[in-house]
């Protein structure tokens, strides 16, 4: 207990004098001295780099057994983006250090084995769920790789394959083509395959094992595949599915594989070094007489002849099953619950598959999506031989042929290397397709740094080995096109959040931005790069834009053709501000306004977009007479009685108004008035006594009222004159004039005399009748207890 009060005094003997150090150069200005004395900025920049060294490596001693993950600090704006993990790493060693205090000083009993055990299976099962599903920081496993990825390819692929199993013909060595691309390799084997009979048999369905009696091998080493291999050889059908991942690299990479049959399952590390190696389970995925059962296989054909040189003969797609057969749903997660009741987890599509070792919640997570497919097999095919009509071979309705003919067209699919195009922006990663999806009207200056840091982004992902949305987001392109920046910290003020390619690299991308807008002063416009590159895609777009300009977009499309030199050129946004506008509207007719154009110097005469009416001197002169006119109309008399009809106007149509809230008495009233009456009398249509009465009284009091307000100003345009006749009032004396800042203090007396004058405009509220009291009040300090 001694030993641990001297290391407590010490520890905090050390904390206190850190604190202190760190409090005092806060305080100092240091960017200021730094200016001052060269040597002291150097020696700031030495400690600095030992002070994050430091930090790395105690954040690394404190993470090394535990679940967070650790934070890399390299300068500090890694300090400033990683701080949320630092002090998530703070609290866990505080809390750890807490938990063990209480356990040394005896607060606190350790439960004994047998009573942790539950506890323990418990804890651990969420650290590992939270650690499946966290972000961790993990080294790229392709610099392991015995063939390591190459992104800067600028010739067709050539197939991985060494050897060619189950062939048909044998495998090609030459490019097939003067363009000395590769055919498929196993092309001629797919076109003429023919599938076993079961394939449209019906048959009782295979039930699966369950799944919590039966486990996984994994596939790590060559033995392990030999000894897999083999087995598989065995089967007729199997069940194949692939993890992908695609943010830490630029093409992708394949990081397992599962494999399954009707009654084991294998999930096969794909990124060991040898993975070239599993090449040789060709001899079951090329092999006729087995059948290979996938779901939504168009993106894992690429990815295995891709990584692995892998092809598959014979497969057979769940995902095409359930189109054909009208499914609301054609994922696997709905074939899984439809056939099976088996819910999917979700939340483990998006985890990193590069994790190793790999939880146990990603290894069932996997595991599942083959060990219940040959299941979901067995029941979609007998529905499909059900619903298919086999009187005519290959007719529309016969749907087992319509599955595999889609099936065998995604097994035909050939890999190519993404060849980036910066002029036209074609291939799978072009800036072309970005563009012309979206509704952006980009400047020549715009347009030209879109495209500078489209090619930037690609040529970084590249080298680095990372994906293009990895170094910058698609939206961000579209933000520093607009913004322009021309410093770094405007750049990193416009690029929110910033990732770490920019931040590492943002000089560079400054000049590549700078240099892009000086080049796109005298550029092309975007309208007119994408009517040279796709003119019959850009009329259509036109087109259905403009249904009533069609015939201009055609002579468009006619001549601008890619080489030909003889094309003049076409001030394409010309033509759109002009065939892109209505000539008629249906609320105002004709219009006859210009397109607002974006530059002020281009458009000084700037009119609304939606047409007005003219608005000239005759409209506000005809305006002002039909006013005066109302006003100088006298009103018609009011009159008990109705007017003569017009002797042309038949008095068929006769109604009764009703007057609300009459009295009972009233017997009958006076027929109303004809529709052309009531345009020119008053709304009274009957003599009431009482209420000519009343009226003759109101007119009374109006009259008073009046007369008595004409006397008034009388009486202060006689005021006004009698004072105009007075002398002028002597001028002010400002001498004599009390004090405002220091006021003569006034008497008790003039003050009450003051108040009495002063009118209280609520007196008159408090002459008004009092609400009834309540009956029991309130009394402090006691309380009312009541019997039965």
């Amino acid at each position: 207990m001694d030993d641990f009060a001297r290391l407590q005094t010490s520890v905090q003997s050390a904390l206190v004098d850190t604190t202190r150090s760190a409090t005092a150069l806060a305080a100092e200005d240091l960017p200021f001295h730094r200016t001052v004395d060269p040597s002291l900025s150097s020696a700031l920049d030495t400690q600095n780099a030992r002070l994050l060294s430091l930090a790395s490596r105690l954040l690394g001693s404190a993470t090394a057994h535990a679940d967070n993950v650790r934070p890399t600090l390299r300068d500090i704006e890694d300090v400033e983006s990683n701080w949320t993990r630092v002090v998530d790493v703070v609290d866990s060693l505080l809390e750890r250090a807490d938990t063990a205090l209480d356990e040394f000083t005896g607060a606190v009993k350790r439960l004994s084995p047998r009573e942790q055990t539950p506890v323990a299976n418990k804890s651990s099962k969420a650290s590992r769920t939270s650690a499946a599903l966290r972000p961790q920081v993990i080294e790229k496993p392709q610099l392991t790789f015995e063939d390591k990825p190459f992104n800067q390819e600028t010739q067709p692929f050539r197939p991985l394959l060494k050897s060619k199993p189950h062939a048909s013909v044998a495998l090609e060595t030459q490019p097939s083509n003067s363009e000395k691309q590769f055919s498929h390799p196993y092309q001629l084997e797919i076109e003429q395959y023919k599938y076993p009979s079961t394939v449209y048999t019906h048959a009782e369905p295979i039930s699966y094992h369950p799944f919590e009696s039966t486990t996984a091998t994994f596939v790590d080493t060559e033995e392990g595949l030999e000894e897999m291999l083999q087995e598989l050889k065995k089967a007729k059908e199997i069940a194949i599915d692939l993890e992908h991942h695609d943010q830490r690299s630029y093409i992708g990479i394949v990081c397992l594989m599962q494999i399954s049959t009707r009654d084991r399952d294998w999930i096969v590390d794909t990124l060991v070094p040898w993975r070239r190696k599993l090449q040789a389970l060709n001899e079951v995925f090329a092999d006729p007489t087995i059948v290979k059962v996938m779901h939504g296989a168009h993106m894992d054909m690429i990815w295995l002849q891709r990584d692995l040189g892998l092809y598959v003969v014979g497969l057979f797609d769940t995902h095409h099953a359930s189109r054909a057969l009208g499914y609301p749903g054609g994922s696997y997660a709905f074939l899984l619950q439809k056939f099976t009741g088996v819910q999917a987890q979700k939340q483990y599509q998006t985890a990193d598959w590069r994790i190793r070792p790999l939880p146990q919640e990603l290894v069932d997570y996997a595991r599942s999506d083959t060990h219940y497919l040959m299941y979901i097999y067995d029941n979609i095919r007998n529905e499909l031989i059900e619903k298919s009509d086999f009187s005519q071979p290959h007719h529309e309705k016969d749907k087992v042929h319509d599955v595999c003919q889609r099936s065998k067209e995604y097994a035909l699919q050939r890999y190519e290397h993404p060849v980036y195009d910066a002029e036209t922006g074609q291939g799978a990663g072009g800036w072309y397709k970005l563009v012309s999806r979206t509704s952006a009207n980009l400047s020549k200056q715009e347009f030209a740094v879109f495209r500078a840091v489209h090619q930037w982004r690609d040529e970084v992902a590249r080298e680095q080995d990372d994906s293009v949305n990895f170094v910058m987001p698609n939206h961000m392109i579209f933000t520093l096109a607009r913004a322009m920046p021309s410093t770094r910290a405007e750049l990193l003020g416009v690029a929110q959040p910033a990732t770490q390619s920019i931040r590492l690299r943002a000089d560079e991308l400054v000049a590549t931005i700078v240099k892009a807008r000086t080049d796109g002063e005298n550029g092309p416009e975007l309208m007119e790069v994408l009517a040279k590159i796709d003119p019959v895609h850009f009329k259509k777009a036109m087109e259905k834009a403009a249904p009533q300009s069609a015939a201009g977009f055609e002579g468009v499309a006619r001549y601008i053709q890619p080489g030909n030199a003889a094309a003049p050129t076409i001030n394409v946004s010309s033509l759109l501000s002009s065939s892109l506008r209505s000539g008629l509207s249906m609320f105002w007719g004709g219009n006859n306004n210009s397109q607002q154009t974006r530059s002020m110097s281009t458009a000084p005469n700037i009119q609304l977009s939606v047409p007005m009416p003219p608005l000239n001197a005759e409209v506000f002169s005809e305006t002002a007479a039909s006013e005066a006119a109302q006003m100088t109309t006298p009103s018609a008399p009011e009159s008990r009685t109705s007017p003569e009809p017009p002797a042309e106007e038949d008095q068929d149509d006769t109604f009764i108004l009703k007057e609300q809230g009459r009295g009972k008495k009233r017997k009958h009233a006076d027929p109303a008035p004809t529709s052309d009456a009531l345009a020119t009398q008053t709304d009274e249509v009957t003599i009431d006594p009482a209420a000519e009465k009343r009226q003759s009284r109101t007119q009374r009091k109006k009259a008073k009222k009046q007369a008595k307000a004409d006397a008034d100003v009388e009486a202060a345009a006689g005021d006004e004159e009698a004072a105009a006749l007075d002398d002028e009032e002597p001028a002010f004396d400002y001498a004599s004039a009390p004090s405002i800042l220091n006021p003569p203090k006034k008497s008790i007396q003039e003050l009450k005399a003051e108040r009495k004058k002063v009118k209280d405009p609520y007196k008159k509220s408090m002459d008004a009748p009092k609400g009834q009291p309540r009956a029991q009040k309130e009394r402090a300090g006691k309380s009312m207890t009541f019997k039965k």
